[in-house]
Formats: C-alpha cells, structure tokens, sequence
C-alpha cells in the first residue's frame, strides 16, 4: 500500500511543526543562551565600585547579572534562570535568587544552591580594565 500526501496532511505536517519549533522556546530546560539578547561588545555595564562584595547587580536588559564574590574577584551569569526562564530579580547572603520558584544560584560559581533548578546559571564573558566592567 503506497501513502499519498494530501493537502490535508501537508497541512498538518507543517503546522505541529510550527507549533514544536514555538514552544522549544519556552521548555523547562531555559533554551539556548545564545537565545538571549546581549549587549553590544564592550558595552559598560557597571563600574567596580558599584557592586557590592559578597553580592552582585542584575542587569535586566542584558540578561546578565554581575557579582564579586571576594574582593576585585568578579564574575558574570545568565540572570535567566534555568528552571523556567524567569529573570532572577536579587543577589543576597551569597545567592542570585529567582522569584518565580525559589531557586538560588551561588554568587561564586553559578552553581545551583537550592532547587527546583538542576542546573547552575551560565557563565557570561566580561572585562573588567580600570574600573569599569564591561560585557565581552
């Protein structure tokens, strides 16, 4: 028995394909990071000053949150949590916590402190020369 395509089964074809690339988006996994809009290269985010040691600052528009774990040591992550894609909203007593789970991320490494999330927050590249810190 040969199968003949139909429109109908054309049609239905592409539209469930449609539909699994669109909701790939949003999978519990937090996508690509490569997803993310960033900032323009050499952008200034911050300066060294501005973040505090032991915490860190978010940087919505760009997705990104800065911290110093120890002095002059700074670090940067994804602040899209890998839980379910919700913005982290504040660094405090060492964590990066999302507000949507409760999830808590280490300021040092980006390593999962407290679940639901699995797995820890992406690093991002910066550069920190005099006192500014840009994003890579």
């Amino acid at each position: 028995m040969t199968h003949r395509s139909t429109r109908r089964t054309v049609i239905l074809a592409t539209g469930a394909s449609a539909l699994l690339a669109g909701c790939s988006k949003y999978d519990s996994g937090g996508g690509s990071s490569d997803s993310s809009p960033k900032a323009s290269s050499g952008r200034q985010l911050t300066t060294t000053g501005a973040v505090p040691v032991g915490g860190g600052m978010i940087f919505k528009d760009q997705k990104v949150v800065v911290t110093q774990p120890a002095k002059g040591d700074f670090k940067a992550f994804s602040a899209v949590c890998t839980h379910q894609g919700c913005l982290v909203d504040k660094v405090a007593n060492g964590t990066i916590d999302c507000p949507c789970h409760g999830s808590r991320f280490s300021v040092e490494d980006g390593a999962v402190k407290n679940g639901p999330a699995t797995r820890p927050l992406p690093a991002e590249q910066i550069t920190v020369e005099g006192n500014s810190i840009r994003l890579a």
